[in-house]
């Protein structure tokens, strides 16, 4: 019970004490430094990987417009596998196909399909 009573005056004497308090200011103040140092490399990581992404991203849309602009100069063409019409209307730069064209490319799908009997 004596060494328990010594330990708790050293330790009400230790937090009286200026130079205790100050050496855990100065550690917390360290402390501190380096979580922000290390977060501070981590936000420019974050940034040059960010600028990276965003030059991939451009790069990639240029490339994907190409391709559009390639596959509607295809479907031009008379032997075009996808009509002109209908890569418009998937882009969405025209109007629902009439009622007619539905019906006639029902009616191709369904020529093209094999009959099944059973």
């Amino acid at each position: 019970m004596e060494f328990a009573n010594r330990l708790i005056g050293v330790a009400m004497k230790a937090a009286g004490s200026n130079t205790v308090i100050n050496v855990c200011l100065v550690g917390s103040f360290v402390a501190l430094s380096v979580r922000s140092l290390n977060q501070q490399k981590y936000l420019e990581a974050l940034d040059a990987e960010k600028e990276s992404i965003l030059k991939s991203n451009k790069v990639m849309r240029k490339t994907m417009w190409e391709w559009r602009q390639q596959l509607f100069a295809e479907a031009e063409s008379d032997s075009a596998v996808v009509p002109l019409a209908k890569l418009k209307f998937i882009y969405g730069e025209a109007a629902s196909p009439s009622i007619g064209d539905v019906d006639k490319e029902n009616e191709d799908a369904k020529s093209i399909q094999p009959k099944v009997i059973i």
